[in-house]
């Protein structure tokens, strides 16, 4: 059942859902299966928020997933309780991280289905095998730690000492709740490639660096290893849209109403009963619920309840780089076949010493001359998102997500900041490479390169991500106060519940949020 345009059937629901992302399909879908009359009001002519599949090149048949890019924080649980038919994959090279020593292209390959092979590139590049035992023991004891957070994800909000007791392991405790992760990578590992290739994860998306004290990159790094109960990445088929697809038919089956191009402009609330005023096309209407639950931002939830902003807001920290190449380039390091190195995560300037760099530059207010990224190519792991003919001519889609790029560097003069930004992360790219990468690209029917750029700001004017931030706002470890708040959704007003990503235990493309919201509409 696809959404639709135009006004609602009804004047008055039990529950109406501000925004139409993966999170309020999920809430929508749990609400509408327990006999709720559901209204969900999206602003965009589609309904996925950042989690959908596009044709982002006019004229090539390639379907990129434009916004987000990877599985890992949807519970298994979402999925067989919605009967959702959707499917990942694993991608089996965890990583590839170039570099140079003494002089010569080298790299680090993580190969997921092959310790030895790994074993051997870590003794290799470091000269011994006492890195690759830390790297061993090191991601056991964040498994360990996944195993026993991750379940609770989507159980009511456990306190701060519960989920201790819960993890179980003191030493992992301090190391990933209490002091700056930077303090556990220095003390694991001695090789500065190494230290950064685990870094990464605190830092997508969060513009933060080791040794934090507000810890905002152990939180980070946390929601990134313990997906799933494993940390496992997954690359979903047919892109991220199949997903969302997916979501919308599960919540529009079970009764849902789906509704695009209504913006929600005001929510007004008694405490008992809400009404939603929201605009579509040249009209303004109003409907009547019970319960509100919002999948935007908290910020763009108080401007719609007419609160003043008394804190700063959200702010991102990235660039987003969508390509489509005729061909993988060559690579410097010729030990390692381009297809392998791009079927993971390929990291780029992601050294501990060169994600400290690029911070301390963009602290203060300027774009780094290098700046980190890394790329996934999904149709190495999914050839479906390619077009009829362009997979056996070689084509492969790239996206790239740079780090360490706020949304301050992009207030002023953000078409110069733009250009900038993209120079920074593609220069150490092509310094990778044994060709350059513009000469790879190709091209759309107008004959200009296959290659879109998303800065913070963009992120805001298309999906209405304050300061485009990706979680809506700085996560928070999972645990919180359950008395006042069972299932981390709550807002100060007890009929209208956060159901995205900045929820408790938000962030992501998980459904979390929404399962927990709607389970705290159920009353449950």
């Amino acid at each position: 059942m696809q959404p639709v345009q135009g006004t609602p059937g009804h004047s008055r629901y039990d529950v109406v859902i501000v925004g139409g992302g993966h999170n309020g399909l999920v809430a929508a879908a749990y609400l509408a299966r327990a006999g709720r009359s559901v209204l969900v009001l999206e602003r965009l002519d589609r309904t996925g928020g950042a989690a959908v599949s596009a044709q982002a090149f006019p004229g090539v048949p390639a379907r990129l997933s434009r916004y987000s890019y990877l599985v890992s924080l949807l519970p298994r649980k979402i999925v067989d309780e919605l009967g959702l038919r959707f499917t990942v994959r694993r991608r089996r090279i965890s990583s590839y991280t170039p570099t140079v020593r003494s002089g010569r292209p080298t790299g680090l390959l993580v190969d997921a289905g092959d310790p030895a092979r790994t074993a051997a590139y870590f003794r290799e590049l470091t000269g011994s095998e006492m890195e690759f035992t830390a790297w061993q023991e090191f991601w056991a004891m964040t498994s360990r730690v996944a195993g026993r957070v991750f379940p609770s994800l989507t159980e009511p909000l456990p306190t701060r000492a519960e989920l201790r007791r819960r993890v179980d392991d003191p030493a992992a405790w301090t190391a990933l709740f209490e002091r700056p992760l930077g303090e556990t990578l220095e003390r694991t590992f001695t090789d500065d490639l190494v230290r950064g290739v685990v870094l990464t994860d605190a830092l997508i998306g969060t513009f933060s660096h080791a040794h934090d004290p507000s810890l905002r990159q152990n939180r980070c790094f946390l929601y990134h290893v313990i997906g799933g109960g494993t940390g496992q990445w997954h690359v979903p088929v047919g892109g991220m849209g199949s997903l969302t697809d997916a979501l919308a038919d599960a919540a529009g089956s079970a009764g849902a109403e789906l509704r695009t191009g209504c913006e929600v402009t005001a929510v007004a609330t008694d405490g008992a009963t809400a009404e939603v005023t929201y605009r579509s096309g040249d009209f303004e209407h109003r409907v009547g619920a019970r319960q509100v639950l919002c999948g935007a931002a908290p910020a763009v939830l108080d401007r719609l309840l007419g609160r003043p902003a008394d804190r700063p807001g959200p702010e991102g920290a990235q660039l987003k780089v969508n390509m489509l190449l005729r061909g993988l380039p060559r690579l410097r390091d010729t030990t390692v076949d381009p297809r392998e190195a791009f079927a993971g995560t390929f990291h780029i300037a992601e050294s501990y010493t060169e994600l400290d760099a690029a911070y301390r530059v963009a602290a203060t207010g300027r774009v780094p001359a290098a700046a980190p990224s890394e790329i996934y190519c999904h149709s190495l792991t999914d050839p479906s998102v390619l077009g009829p003919g362009l997979a056996a001519q070689g084509y492969q889609t790239l996206t790239l997500f740079g780090l360490q790029l706020p949304a301050r560097l992009f207030t002023h003069d953000a078409d110069s900041a733009r250009e900038a930004a993209l120079r920074a992360v593609l220069g150490p790219l092509d310094a990778c490479l044994a060709e350059p990468l513009a000469d790879c690209l190709a091209v759309d029917r107008d004959g200009r390169p296959c290659l879109e750029v998303k800065t913070p700001a963009d992120l805001e004017r298309d999906l209405g991500l304050p300061g485009g931030n990706i979680f809506h706002r700085e996560l928070a470890f999972p645990y919180g106060d359950p008395a006042g708040d069972r299932w981390g959704v709550a807002t100060g007003h007890p009929n209208i519940l956060l159901c995205g990503a900045g929820a408790i235990r938000g962030g992501g493309v998980s459904g979390i949020p929404g399962h927990n919201a709607a389970m705290a509409a159920l009353g449950r």
